[in-house]
């Protein structure tokens, strides 16, 4: 399967997942540890060898294709339709493209960086950036006036690229007086973030209220702690030694993180180190990473299935059934994996603790969704952090005894996607696994 390697809530990654919904491209995203740690991962031979910037979102395929740029990443998972079917199509898409990273990023970046602490408020660039976006916002309204899209008559690279780029001016500054004049541009942007493909990456998009202010307290909080002046008089001192040991010291330095990414990289990837939740549970002897290893790689039913049993821990971990308990609002098979979708890119940092297959049975109108999860600890994980429980209250969810037949069972059909399914009644339409 092809990975993504990135860090949370990149925008420029979005571009390339919300292309992989659409196109149907398989695509893992490493953007926690222990499958990516922004500032170690990236600084590794083995990643500099194929892609030596060390910069995310990059993009390894399952053939060894490897691209970085985040646009060509987005291009090469789309399909034709997201590209433009006909040469002038492909043409206006890449003008769009190219129109958000020269005419959109820019003042937007200028406007919006200090509303989140990045950068240092200036006055004069704020109030030209907001002049640029009047700009960029009144071409758009203009050519949306007689348009759904920017390309053609549904979604194209060209609308998830734009809109990406978008995203933050939209949470962040554009209020409604502000966005007012441009109705046609906020009906558009509102369209493609409430697409389910977009909305499996994004979550849900809450257009801002009020204006964000520069936070002069946030900002000195964001910044790289300052050398104190004592270590300045020991550098000094190093200066006076034998110019080999200098230089030796100087070799040996190792560079900042935010050396190698502009400054809302840097901030944006440096998330508060949260607690861990699980943090309270005592070491487990199953080694999850070793069975998703086993599960990716060799045979379910002969490799996977007989490793998961032999080396499971049964005090260290449980396993859960759960059904989706709304089966009647199902419509298309389409819209309903999107559900699944959803709530696995919403659950991305409980992966290092837990793996799922939940598959829909059925046809479109006629439906359900069942799921096996298996957890660390002895209780469904969602409740140790808020993050965790937007998605879990739409199912209802059953422990099951790892000794009993049932289980078993169970674990081998849902792992395998295939068997008899007696509890459900309807025959395998697709899966999704959570690892």
């Amino acid at each position: 399967q092809a990975t993504l390697y990135t860090y949370p809530e990149n925008w420029r990654a979005f571009k390339a997942q919300i292309a992989a919904q659409y196109s149907g491209a398989r695509l893992k995203v490493a953007s926690s540890p222990p499958a990516f740690t922004f500032g170690q991962t990236n600084r590794t031979p083995a990643f500099l060898n194929n892609f030596p910037l060390g910069k995310v979102p990059a993009y390894q395929g399952d053939d060894g294709f490897c691209l970085f740029e985040s646009n060509a990443i987005a291009h090469y998972l789309s399909n034709e339709a997201l590209r433009g079917a006909t040469p002038q199509a492909a043409a206006q898409v890449l003008q769009w493209v190219s129109f958000a990273d020269s005419e959109i990023i820019p003042p937007a970046s200028a406007w919006v960086f200090p509303t989140l602490g990045i950068m240092q408020f200036n006055k004069q660039a704020t109030e030209q950036a907001k002049e640029d976006i009047k700009k960029v916002l009144g071409l758009l309204n203009q050519h949306l006036n007689t348009r759904t899209f920017l390309v053609g008559e549904r979604v194209s690279l060209a609308d998830i690229t734009v809109a990406c780029s978008m995203v933050w001016l939209y949470k962040q500054v554009l209020e409604p007086s502000f966005r007012q004049p441009y109705p046609n541009v906020t009906r558009w942007f509102v369209t493609c973030v409430n697409q389910p493909q977009f909305k499996a990456v994004l979550g849900e998009v809450k257009l801002c209220e009020k204006m964000a202010q520069f936070d002069a307290k946030k900002f000195a909080e964001m910044q790289p702690k300052k050398e104190a002046p004592a270590k300045k008089e020991k550098a000094a001192k190093e200066a006076a030694k034998p110019q080999e040991k200098k230089e030796k010291k100087k070799e040996e330095k190792k560079p900042d993180p935010e050396e190698e990414m502009d400054d809302c990289d840097a901030v944006l990837a440096a998330e508060p180190k949260a607690k861990d939740p699980f943090a309270h549970l005592p070491k487990s002897s199953f080694v999850m990473d070793e069975f998703k290893r086993k599960y990716s790689n060799e045979d379910t039913l002969t490799v996977a299935l007989p490793h998961f049993w032999d080396n499971f821990d049964r005090e260290g971990y449980s396993i859960w059934y759960c059904v989706y308990k709304y089966p009647e609002e199902l419509t298309l098979t389409f819209k309903s994996c999107n559900l699944i979708t959803g709530m696995f890119q919403r659950l991305d940092k409980l992966r290092k603790n837990a793996f799922a297959s939940v598959i829909l049975f059925g046809t479109n109108n006629d439906s359900s969704i069942s799921g096996i999860w298996v957890f660390r600890g002895q209780d469904l994980a969602f409740t140790l952090s808020d993050d965790w429980q937007i998605d879990y209250e739409s199912y209802e969810w059953r422990k099951l005894d790892p000794n009993s037949e049932e289980c078993k069972t169970m674990v081998k059909e849902y792992f395998a996607w295939e068997g008899e399914f007696k509890h459900v009644g309807k025959s395998f339409n697709q899966g999704k696994i959570f690892k």
